[in-house]
């Protein structure tokens, strides 16, 4: 068996408390695009470490807050 890593994130939910930012007004702010935003909210893409802080620095929170992750057992068939 191995392990799979699964990372989650809270981006929508820290840019509706953020006083409904918009995905292009974070991905200014961070300096991305629109695009990479729409993917890493929908857990298409995992952002580079130095993106990640970003993203947390822009909302004011701690890492931990925005990304999540869970290890669980995976069998190859």
């Amino acid at each position: 068996m191995d392990k799979k890593l699964t990372i989650t994130n809270n981006i929508r939910k820290l840019r509706f408390f953020a006083s409904e930012m918009t995905q292009l007004e974070l991905a200014e702010k961070v300096g991305a695009s629109r695009q990479t935003i729409l993917n890493i909210e929908a857990g298409k893409y995992t952002p580079s470490l130095e993106l990640a802080f970003r993203l947390a620095d822009a909302f004011g929170v701690p890492i931990g807050e925005v990304f999540e992750h869970r290890t669980e057992d995976s069998e190859d068939a």
